[in-house]
């Protein structure tokens, strides 16, 4: 059945005078609210208020307006079984519900947003409307998102109505849309109460995005959801730019996450590639195509089948350079024109772009599933600066350039799976810090001390060391003496520390206690 009657009630005004000027094109009668209704009526669409149609005024400075019989008996009536409470109570019915909701998430991301603002952004009327048409999807279709109103009308003209597969699916988003709601409202009233700031009560809402080939694993399936409190310059928020016959596999996934995180630790042109999730060359060079040629040759054969992620714009040069090295996917805030048409040329490199930059001290919550339960913590934001304020233990000082390469491993380090060792230094080139050694995943720490020196070899003699967490015993750092290392950096607070110091004194070895640790597990 064509679409006669429809109520509008938006927050959101977006969109909202063109949908209305279509819909009253095509003969459907428009209802609306307060400021909707105003809007519509300056630009000159016919709409009758809702007032008019209830016969009762808003109230309570508009808290109440939509609560009526008329209202929700409109949208809830079912066609031949309840004709007749219609026609009693003096209703009509209402086939198209296009509403969306006070700000309420919007004035909570607010800076000093105070408790009566917040209470008088939780819409009622609103969801109640939305939750009335997605139940009776039936017959009434309903619209939450301005997104939504092109398809709508497109599908009105080629159709005549709204299919019913259209409507079922716009219902289920419908009651996703204030589930979600309730949820940001829930999770805001219940941390008033905690002195941790985590609320008593946690929803996590996800929208689906697309199916995986496959899990972790060929036999495991999978899907990919992105959250919808995402942050713009997220990986949830990265765009996709084409390149690559297939989408995005569970483990592309997690390692483009992984080597976002570690590249955002850099002001200046970086590159991180990482494979299994863990970074296995980084760099960082006054320009983008060096940075990534020093993380590439870091470890080339690890590179193979990589995930890189860039701080930078892609540029031509960079683009030429990275299209030298098979890579599953590169990951950065954006790409050239030129070095679009380069990368794209690859058939099985994926892009993606983050659009804005989330720099290393972002705020966010991190969550583990644990077997029926999660652990929620607040993201690991330090690592700038702690060097630099860190204690100098041994008899000798590092030097100037000691420092920087200290200060590069120490937040390379921290996205290195524990035990985590980095070794790192300046490159060939003016300006270039590099890894040259990465040891992490390991049991014992010097076990990761002896991968991260084999695997820089010659170049381990002069390097910086960085350790995620302290040392429990000197054979780490006398390892690490051993091949060459001339300075340390590690949190300190082992009860062996003043073995350790007197290892490190005794190697001439430099070492900074940051007082910080850094696992990731």
């Amino acid at each position: 059945m064509p679409i006669r009657r429809a109520l509008l009630s938006v927050s959101d005004k977006t969109g909202i005078v063109e949908l209305a000027r279509a819909l009253s094109a095509r003969g459907v009668e428009l209802l609306s609210t307060g400021g909707t209704y105003s809007t519509l009526l300056t630009a000159g669409v016919p709409v009758e208020s809702v007032e008019a149609y209830t016969g009762s005024p808003e109230v309570m400075s508009g808290r109440v307006k939509t609560l009526h019989p008329r209202v929700h008996g409109g949208i809830l009536a079912r066609t031949g079984i309840d004709d007749a409470d219609i026609e009693r109570i003096g209703g009509r019915y209402i086939d198209l519900v296009i509403v969306n909701l006070y700000p309420f998430e919007k004035t909570l991301a607010k800076t000093g947003a105070s408790y009566e603002e917040l209470i008088e952004n939780i819409d009622i009327g609103g969801p109640s409307m939305l939750r009335s048409a997605a139940k009776n999807h039936e017959r009434v279709s309903v619209v939450c998102e301005p997104a939504d109103y092109g398809a709508l009308l497109e599908e009105i003209a080629r159709e005549g109505d709204v299919t019913r597969s259209t409507r079922a699916r716009l219902a289920a988003k419908a009651f996703a849309h204030t589930a979600a709601y309730d949820a940001a409202i829930s999770g805001w009233l219940s941390a008033r109460g905690e002195d941790d700031g985590y609320p008593r009560h946690l929803s996590v809402v996800l929208d689906k995005v697309y199916a995986l080939r496959y899990g972790e694993n060929p036999h495991q399936t999978g899907a990919f959801y992105v959250e919808r409190t995402a942050q713009p310059g997220s990986l949830g928020c990265a765009e996709s730019l084409g390149g690559g016959q297939k989408e995005l596999s569970f483990n592309n996934l997690v390692d483009a996450d992984a080597a976002l995180e570690a590249v955002r630790e850099f002001e200046n042109p970086a590159a991180v590639v990482v494979k299994h999730t863990n970074p296995c060359g980084v760099a960082t060079a006054p320009t983008l195509a060096d940075a990534y040629r020093s993380a590439r040759d870091a470890d080339p054969m690890s590179a193979f089948g990589g995930i890189v992620a860039l701080n930078r714009e892609v540029d031509e040069a960079a683009a030429q350079i990275l299209a030298e090295t098979f890579l599953e996917c590169i990951i950065a805030p954006g790409f050239s024109p030129g070095a679009l048409e380069r990368l794209r040329a690859k058939s099985s490199l994926r892009l993606l772009a983050t659009g804005d930059w989330l720099f290393s001290d972002y705020q966010d919550r991190q969550f583990r599933r644990l077997g029926g339960s999660f652990v929620v913590q607040d993201r690991d934001r330090t690592g700038a600066g702690e060097v630099e304020r860190g204690k100098t233990v041994t008899r000798r000082k590092p030097t100037q350039s000691e420092l920087s390469s200290l200060d590069f491993a120490w937040r390379v380090c921290k996205h290195v799976k524990s035990n985590a060792i980095v070794l790192a230094g300046p490159g060939a080139s003016p300006g270039v810090y590099e890894t040259l050694g990465i040891g992490g995943g390991q049991t014992a720490r010097v076990t990761s001390v002896r991968i991260a020196c084999e695997k820089a070899g010659e170049r381990a003699k002069g390097a910086a060391l960085a350790s995620d967490a302290f040392f429990p015993f000197p054979d780490g750092l006398q390892a690490a003496a051993a091949a060459g290392v001339t300075c340390v950096v590690q949190p300190g607070g082992s009860k062996k520390d003043d073995d350790v110091i007197r290892a490190a004194d005794e190697a001439g070895v430099a070492m900074i206690f940051t007082n910080v640790r850094h696992f990731r597990h």
